[in-house]
């Protein structure tokens, strides 16, 4: 034991425990674990320009880089205003930690109006962290922050939250030390791979459906060793893009798309799906087949689709278990080419096509080398990428999952930069949703992070602007918007701006490949005007 304040113990803590960057923001409830963390030359601190951009930025470092991603914020308005990056890595299923002030020790609860107080400020969290905990006592910090990385590394990675007052952090006290946990995330148990493997082995047709769990689980490898011994097709959702490569002929695209014809010709010739890291949550695209779920998630399991048989367990190991186990009863397919590449270009047919965006896309991809990192914000050439963006690798491709937030994509492009400061990260914007976290340039500039952001400006909340000219007889209402000189903006910064003035898809291409190139925070701005419905005809 060792005698030091609360706020040495934290820091100390979290760099036992691996932690090497946090992106926070400064205030009074913290200055004990600010102090802690001066101490502590170990630690990268990111100081933002709003508590929003915190956990947007942890997300971004969690999910490119694979750590554990680790935001600080004062506690009530603070933790709030984090709370809407708290639940996109909910969504997405990202490790997320949250560091969070409260109010004098003693008056926890008792609503006297403190500064930055709010009622019952753990509940307000509950439903977007998986695990919450208030330390009152210098010394059971330590064992605080290893109980949240326990929480973190098993199971199902989601945020979890650690709030401390501050005199926590001032007091003295004699601490212990822990070493970092080493923990394993157990496969599947003999008897389910078993019964896993016979479905398999007697299915006609199998289709692997991938997500998210298995890029957090480095599972790609394993369900492309799977997915190529059984020849079986694979689509991924949003959140598992890169789960195998968009090269492979067994990659047959991503989620349904307007004017897709998988689902309506050809979801029927599959009597088995094999959905791996996936809730399923549209079951209705399935009729009636068997499906095989592995999930590390008990309660996903059979949780949306009634015909289900499960596999509980971290989808690396079982899908490696399961492949052995299927050696043992059969051998490998012949290859299905020609057959599969057909279907996919079926499925990828030219009525799928919708421009300007088609041609957008299609430049960006070129201009981004197969490892860099391309993060989908909500907008219209964000929406269109989900399916017609190829994706070769694991953890390339970012998107809100279903929270779906505008102001998402830059904060989060900055902290996988963070991550991977070797990989060129891309963030693709809409002029409103950019406008949410525009401050982040400065953020971006302070500390050096090197992230490009391509906006797409057409002076409105797009898709709701078409989406109520289109629905409501012409009308459109608090659609529009006023905007900056982006160029200006970024000038003012110090960030470095270009104007695609013609709003070429080609132009944007050069642009692109040229800033990748170059060590400056970048802000592009694409100007467009309306863009089509990519999902629906109007």
């Amino acid at each position: 034991m060792a005698k030091m304040t609360g706020g040495e113990a934290f820091a100390k803590s979290l760099y036992r425990e691996g932690v090497r960057v946090i992106f926070g923001l400064p205030g009074v409830q913290l200055y004990g674990l600010l102090d802690g963390l001066a101490k502590e030359p170990g630690i990268r601190f990111i100081n933002t320009r709003h508590e929003q951009a915190t956990t947007y930025m942890a997300d971004g470092y969690a999910r490119a880089g694979g750590d554990i991603g680790t935001a600080l914020v004062v506690p009530g308005p603070g933790l709030q205003n984090a709370s809407a990056g708290i639940g996109t890595a909910y969504s997405a299923s990202s490790p997320v930690l949250v560091l969070a002030g409260q109010v004098e020790r003693d008056l926890i609860g008792v609503e006297r109006g403190m500064l930055h107080e709010i009622k019952g400020q753990m509940d307000t969290i509950k439903p977007v962290t998986k695990h919450q905990r208030l330390v009152l006592d210098a010394k059971d910090i330590p064992e605080a922050v290893h109980e949240a990385m326990e929480q973190l590394k098993t199971g199902r990675p989601r945020p979890v939250e650690i709030e401390v007052p501050p005199e926590t952090l001032y007091d003295v006290a004699d601490v212990e030390l822990l070493e970092e946990g080493k923990y394993e995330r157990p496969g599947g148990s003999v008897e389910s791979i078993k019964k896993g493997a016979e479905l398999i082995a007697a299915a006609k047709n199998p289709l692997l459906w991938a997500g998210g769990g298995v890029i957090s689980a480095e599972a790609s490898s394993e369900l492309t060793a799977i997915a190529e011994f059984l020849q079986a097709p694979v689509i991924t959702t949003g959140e598992g893009r890169g789960a195998i490569s968009d090269r492979s002929h067994l990659s047959i695209g991503s989620f349904r798309f307007k004017n897709d014809t998988f689902f309506e010709n050809h979801i029927d010739d599959h009597d088995l799906v094999i959905a791996v890291g996936t809730r399923l949550a549209y079951p209705e695209f399935l009729k009636g087949q068997k499906v095989l779920q592995i999930d590390i998630d008990e309660e996903e399991i059979g949780r949306n689709y009634d015909n289900t048989e499960g596999i509980l367990g971290d989808a690396k190991k079982s899908l490696d278990s399961l492949l052995e186990a299927l050696k043992a009863r059969m051998g490998a397919k012949e290859s299905r080419v020609e057959e599969l590449s057909k279907i996919k270009e079926e499925r990828f047919n030219p009525a799928t096509v919708i421009e300007p965006q088609n041609s957008y896309v299609n430049a960006i991809r070129r201009a981004i080398p197969d490892d860099g990192i391309l993060i989908s914000g909500m907008t219209q050439i964000g929406y269109y990428s989900r399916n017609k963006y190829e994706v070769y690798e694991p953890r390339t491709y970012l998107t809100s999952s279903y929270y779906g937030n505008l102001g998402f994509a830059y904060p989060t492009a900055l902290g996988a930069k963070v991550a991977r400061p070797d990989k060129p990260v891309i963030a693709v914007s809409g002029d409103g949703g950019f406008m949410f976290n525009v401050q982040e340039l400065s953020t971006a500039v302070h500390h050096n992070i090197n992230a490009i952001v391509v906006v797409f400006n057409d002076n409105a909340f797009g898709n709701v602007m078409r989406d109520q000219v289109n629905m409501f007889d012409g009308r459109e209402y608090g659609a529009i918007v006023h905007n900056p000189d982006f160029m200006k903006l970024a000038d003012a910064f110090g960030a470095r701006g270009v104007r695609i003035e013609d709003g070429d898809p080609e132009t944007l291409e050069k642009e692109l490949s040229n800033s990748i190139n170059i060590e400056a925070p970048t802000l592009i701005e694409v100007p467009v005007g309306e863009m089509p419905n990519p999902f629906r005809d109007y």
